[in-house]
């Protein structure tokens, strides 16, 4: 712990001016960096190839878009339960039980093999519901361990982190795949990623519940919150909007890599490149970013990944998928850690003071996986194969929706009064002392 607490001390003195004391990090929010950190690192091995591996024993990208449809639709309820269990114990309960229903789920990966590809409907159910426990528990922890002051910094960290687990990860897996047999390789990495799981999962044991009288769950009057606050609600619109591209970017890029490189290893080596760009990215949102300009940060991101997307217009090839994803690595890390910032924000003015801040993070989930159903659902059914023309209009048509994130965030005015400030504060008060 104190190896990275002077990680942190460090980084802060590389450029600018040192960080304001309400600026820095607590000892959970680095003990939640670490954890993810680990969950990453399992995740980048294994869940870069899962999509790649169902790809290999099928050769149908429709399999592929329909698991990831499943996925999809699967996680909302599972956050509603989460969001549940969060409530009526801990938010780590929660996350804790995430982590190792997604460590079973790799065993399950490993014993079943080759038969994944015949039962892959249920494995989708079983990672979906493992998945949106754990992001439940994450979620709800990142608003935890961070304040106003310092959340910007907390997210960008966050990426910094969690991209530079990713850097390994997928350059190990390549490697290792490319070096056995057949599909041995997959198994391998299945495995190892199954036991960084245990490892995240124990390691969650240094972050403290947090008892509170609070236990009601108040998800159901959610659409009465939404019909006064407009403001929350456009928030939630905007999850929709960026998951109609995220739904597609979640799996189509390293298959669409594989098809020009022809080889695992390779798709893993420019893995640890992009990661890289998007680690630089975080670091420079860390430094730099400032939560009033939430719509330039918008602009410019959604403006990179279109220009991208644009160039697979022209030719589906190896500089043309390598330039976009080069944009996207990049731009995207900049809409998602301004939107997610946003959105706690938005969360400290909704009622009764922070209580609802689990059931803001199941709504902001429900709208991202109705966004990503819609996109891969229009690429399954327009676009069936990998050589269809379809497929790069979808991508870019979704890339350029992006802009209505614009129309969808409203940033702070001098002309809201200072209610929304106070109700923040007294939020984070109750959670932090």
């Amino acid at each position: 712990m104190q190896t990275v607490k002077g990680f942190f001390a460090r980084l802060s003195r590389l450029k600018g001016t040192p960080l304001a004391p309400e600026q820095r990090l607590g000892k959970d929010a680095v003990t939640a960096l670490m954890i993810h950190c680990c969950f990453q690192f399992g995740a980048s091995m294994s869940g870069l190839f899962l999509n790649l591996y169902l790809w290999r024993l099928t050769q149908d990208l429709v399999v592929n878009g329909v698991y990831n449809i499943v996925v999809f639709l699967v996680t909302p309820p599972a956050f509603a339960i989460g969001g549940w269990i969060a409530k009526k114990r801990d938010r780590m309960v929660t996350y804790r039980l995430g982590i190792v229903m997604i460590a079973v789920f790799y065993l399950f990966v490993v014993i079943a093999r080759e038969q994944v590809a015949q039962y892959y409907i249920w494995f989708a159910i079983f990672n979906g519901l493992a998945a949106g426990l754990y992001w439940t528990g994450y979620l709800v922890i990142q608003y935890d361990v961070s304040t106003e002051a310092n959340r910007i910094r907390f997210l960008a960290m966050n990426m910094v982190f969690f991209n530079s687990a990713g850097l390994a990860g997928p350059a190990l897996a390549g490697f290792i795949i490319q070096r056995n047999e057949g599909l041995q390789g997959y198994i391998f990495i299945f495995t190892l990623a199954f036991v960084m799981f245990l490892i995240a999962a124990i390691v969650s044991l240094r972050i403290p519940m947090v008892p509170t009288h609070h236990k009601a769950y108040y998800l159901k009057l959610m659409g009465i919150v939404m019909s006064r606050n407009k403001r929350w609600l456009k928030a939630l619109y905007s999850f929709f909007v960026l998951g109609l591209f995220q739904g597609i970017m979640l799996f189509l890029p390293n298959i669409l890599l594989f098809q020009t490189v022809g080889r695992e290893d390779w798709v893993g080596y420019l893995g640890v490149f992009f990661s890289s760009l998007t680690v630089a990215t975080g670091y420079v949102i860390s430094r730099k970013a400032q939560k009033e300009h939430v719509r330039k940060y918008v602009l410019l991101s959604t403006t990179g990944v279109a220009i991208g997307s644009g160039l697979l217009l022209i030719q589906v090839e190896f500089w043309s998928v390598a330039t976009f994803m080069i944009l996207f690595s990049i731009c995207n890390p900049l809409a998602i850690n301004t939107l997610t910032s946003y959105y706690y924000r938005l969360i400290g003015s909704l009622p009764l003071k922070g209580q609802l801040r689990v059931e803001s993070v199941v709504m902001r989930e429900l709208f991202l996986n109705v966004g990503r159903v819609v996109s891969i659902t229009l690429l399954i059914v327009l676009a069936g194969d990998l050589h269809s023309s379809w497929l790069p209009v979808i991508l870019f048509a979704m890339a350029v929706l992006q802009y209505l994130l614009i129309l969808c965030i409203k940033e702070r005015g001098n002309e809201e009064s200072g209610q929304e400030q106070y109700q923040a504060k007294q939020g984070l008060g109750e959670k932090h002392h």
